[in-house]
């Protein structure tokens, strides 16, 4: 049975956009972490003109930001895409850039009709791109899978809206809540199941965070493990307003295979920067708060400024909570480990964080081996 809907389509037509369009945004989500600053994208071209549809080509956009996703998928269905239908997780670029506009791409392969998930708030095309296929006679459907969509490409819409990347803080408790322990060895909190989780959503960040804290208690190598994604690892990112980062740090000596940037204050010591650049280190003045710390705020903005779409914060609670209180977290994971009982003295969740969470979003949670762990967004 076919139930009309506002746009004059009916379920049957609904549900099929949705099953394409599910595709399109999980094609595009492989490629978060390698596209920046451009969004990772995903398209599907199909033929809907027989009684069951045909996928006919899919794309995403590549590594580096070019080509786009439209492009690719029209590339591979060739002279099939006339008449077709295509399936886009954005609105296809209505600006020239390095290439030409997407949407001229499209009106060029005469594709009859445009499904997209949402519209690109950037302003370069902000509509105009689902304008200019209109005007060209193609039929042009806007907000399938939208919420999903813009979960997806919430480090480009953060970026091109408020000009820095989007921040998803990742926090990992025992089952009282404790995060570390003042005294004694590092605490082991969660299993090789959630850790591969953790890595593969590293490999999907463009950058990970961590304060000086982290490094000096853990030195950690902040790198993905995952059989296969080794190449995938991210830039690494230490807030470090004195410079106190020694230089035999593995985030240091290993600056010349995973690029390590440094973010400090204006007053940290030249000699500490000069030791940490001859390792290949990039090190990013900026201005103290009134404490005397990087100011996390001008911080995520120069990180904007040079193209980084998604920073993934694995610091812990003292770099967590900072920047709960300057309104900086966009998302939260918070694991726990259930097989870490009785353990810890160091809370996960500080004053600042735990009151940013009555303000965000509970959207998930999934279980994985014996750890629980849940997801909270910005409205």
């Amino acid at each position: 049975m076919s139930a009309s809907g506002a746009e004059g389509q009916s379920f049957e037509s609904t549900a099929r956009d949705e099953r394409f369009m599910r595709l399109a945004i999980a094609l595009g989500e492989r490629n978060l972490g390698l596209t920046w600053p451009n969004p990772s994208v995903g398209s599907v071209v199909v033929d809907e003109s027989g009684e069951v549809p045909i996928i006919l080509a899919q794309g995403a956009t590549q590594p580096g930001g070019r080509p786009h996703a439209e492009r690719v998928a029209l590339a591979a269905a060739g002279e099939r895409a006339k008449g077709a239908t295509l399936y886009v997780s954005l609105e296809p670029c209505s600006h020239h850039g390095k290439t030409s506009p997407c949407a001229d791409a499209v009106i060029e392969a005469g594709v009859a009709r445009v499904v997209s998930a949402i519209e690109d708030p950037d302003s370069r095309v902000a509509g105009l791109g689902h304008a200019r296929l209109r005007e060209a006679g193609i039929a042009v459907t806007v907000g399938c899978l939208a919420k999903q969509a813009r979960r997806a490409h919430i480090g480009h819409i953060t970026r091109v809206t408020k000009g820095r990347p989007a921040v998803t803080v990742k926090l990992a408790r025992s089952t009282e809540g404790f995060a570390g322990s003042r005294q004694g060895p590092r605490l082991i909190l969660t299993g090789e199941v959630a850790n591969a989780k953790v890595h593969l959503m590293r490999a999907h960040a463009d950058a990970i965070m961590v304060g000086i804290g982290t490094v000096l208690a853990d030195d950690p190598l902040l790198n993905v493990r995952l059989p296969g994604l080794e190449a995938r690892s991210p830039i690494r990112i230490v807030v470090d307003s004195s410079l106190r980062i020694p230089a035999d740090a593995r985030v240091v000596t290993g600056a010349q295979e995973i690029p390590t940037w440094v973010l400090t204050t204006v007053g940290a010591p030249v000699e500490a920067e000069r030791a940490l650049t001859a390792q290949g280190v990039e090190v990013l003045r900026l201005s103290g708060d009134e404490s005397g710390r990087v100011a996390l705020p001008e911080a995520l903005q120069l990180l904007g400024t040079r193209g980084i779409t998604r920073v993934f914060c694995e610091g812990g609670p003292a770099l967590a909570d900072a920047l709960a209180k300057a309104d900086l977290v966009d998302e939260l994971v918070l694991i726990t480990g259930r097989s870490a009982r009785g353990q810890g003295d160091v809370p996960a969740l500080g004053l600042s964080l735990q009151d940013r969470m009555d303000l965000l979003n509970f959207w998930a949670e999934e279980q994985i081996g014996p750890d629980l762990f849940m997801f909270w967004e910005r409205p």
